[in-house]
């Protein structure tokens, strides 16, 4: 049996995610590499996520929504449609636990935000992100319904999308053309 860290005893790890609505009211949604990342080698296939990440130490939460973004689709132009009322949690399963983020955390604390992509699809950039100046995360994107998306993801976050179709649930509906 491996020795697995007290998961009381560990933190949250401090991060954002990002909810961003094309034209039609569909959500950008990548596919994960998975090669050496044990969070999502243990997907099953469900690698589909909205793009997330870390917040920097004294980084605001908007800035670092914008800055992973970026980093992760090459996606600049956009405009803030919402942010989530609260903080969004999810804890890493057990098998993973003192294994994903080097160890030191037991899951994500999340700040979500909505934004409207006010570009062209030809700005995604998802296997060369900013320019090549980043580490590709995802291996390909597409549009998709919000309300579809947490049954494409890993299981353990799936409680989390929930709560961030809730919170983003009424935006779909501004983008519908009669």
């Amino acid at each position: 049996m491996t020795d697995r860290p007290d998961r009381d005893a560990l933190p949250y790890r401090d991060c954002v995610g990002i909810a961003v609505f094309n034209r039609d009211g569909q959500v950008f949604i990548g596919h994960r590499q998975s090669a050496g990342d044990p969070e999502q080698s243990a997907a099953e296939g469900s690698a589909w996520q909205l793009p997330q990440g870390g917040i920097d130490k004294g980084e605001d939460p908007l800035r670092a929504a914008l800055r992973e973004l970026e980093e992760e689709t090459s996606i600049v132009s956009v405009s803030l449609l919402a942010e989530a009322p609260e903080w969004i949690y999810y804890d890493l399963p057990d098998d993973l636990l003192g294994v994903a983020f080097k160890g030191k955390y037991r899951g994500q604390r999340q700040r979500w935000f909505a934004f409207a992509f006010t570009g062209e699809d030809s700005e995604i950039d998802v296997l060369a992100p900013g320019g090549g100046r980043h580490k590709a995360e995802f291996n390909a994107w597409r549009w998709e319904k919000l309300a579809r998306v947490p049954g494409l993801i890993v299981p353990f976050k799936r409680q989390a999308y929930e709560q961030v179709v809730d919170a983003f649930a009424h935006i779909p509906q501004r983008f519908r053309r009669d």
